[in-house]
């Protein structure tokens, strides 16, 4: 579980991720438990102080109100927008934005952050919560993929412009999930072709597989599947060679034990080494001994 105070300056809560890696509150320690910094009726906004508006918004989000924090947030830049916590409050206002499920409000206030301060300590966070909109939006694999790519977009963002940030650990993580999912997205139509015998298709969908996302946990299956498309349509040679890669790069893979019954009709595979089909695809593959 990783664990970030954010933002630096203003402190009022600690973020968590959980298995979809949302954030939660704390309750802000500053406020003490209070329910309200102000008696009821609340006062007109536009009578209080740029601190006595940031409390109010740090207090709703301790409340667990977080989509009327971020409108709080927001009235800081409104009315004081040459204060200090004008800058404070507009990546709280994409905190809170987050928080309350309001992806695009997020993506929008921690955009103008970071147009407004592209190298403030606060703005890998701020790239951080564009991506985190897109992320906590990816859908099974049945359909489009278009927010699974912008979720892609935006964490390898994070990685390349913030590095050594506390952020880019966790975006690494994320996005070899998320390349994995637009693999599995492949698979899902490559097999689709593959069943309906479309199998040029299949293998198109199959060899992008191996050519765009050759390090997710789809390139066994893609492999053996090519095997199957390359049998289908008569092209043995093309199925032993990537039989071949299949077993050399997974040899433990029920995926190579797959390929090899489909080759040989034979359950029980032999290990690299032993003779039989292995050694003679090596001879055939890689030193060329075809006769």
């Amino acid at each position: 579980m990783m664990e970030q105070r954010m933002p630096r300056e203003a402190d009022p809560l600690r973020t968590r991720f959980g298995s979809r890696h949302v954030m939660v509150l704390a309750v802000v320690a500053a406020l003490g438990g209070c329910s309200s910094i102000f008696p009821d009726p609340p006062p007109d906004i536009e009578t209080l102080t740029a601190t006595e508006i940031f409390q109010t918004g740090e207090t709703q989000l301790a409340e667990g109100n977080a989509r009327e924090a971020s409108r709080t947030f927001n009235e800081i830049e409104r009315l004081y927008p040459f204060s200090q916590l004008a800058k404070r409050a507009i990546i709280m206002s994409a905190f809170a934005s987050y928080e309350a499920g309001d992806f695009a409000g997020a993506r929008a206030s921690a955009q103008r952050y970071l147009e407004l301060y592209p190298t403030d300590e606060d703005a890998a966070y701020a790239q951080y919560l564009i991506a985190l909109s897109y992320y906590d939006k990816i859908v099974d694999v049945g359909r489009d993929q278009g927010v699974t790519r912008n979720a892609l977009d935006e964490l390898q963002k994070v990685v390349n412009r913030y590095p050594d940030s506390d952020y880019a650990r966790d975006a690494q993580l994320k996005i070899d999930l998320t390349r994995d999912h637009l693999a599995g997205k492949e698979m899902t139509v490559g097999r689709y072709y593959l069943k309906r015998g479309h199998y040029t298709a299949a293998i198109n969908r199959f060899q992008t597989v191996l050519r765009e996302y050759e390090t997710t946990s789809q390139s066994p299956e893609a492999l053996h599947r090519l095997v199957e498309a390359y049998l289908a349509l008569g092209l043995e040679r093309e199925a032993r060679a990537t039989a071949l890669v299949l077993g050399t790069n997974f040899p433990g893979s029920e995926w190579y034990s797959d390929s090899f019954a489909a080759l040989t009709g034979e359950e029980v595979i032999e290990k690299a080494g032993e003779g039989g089909l292995f050694s003679s695809l090596y001879r055939q593959i890689v030193l060329g001994e075809w006769l």
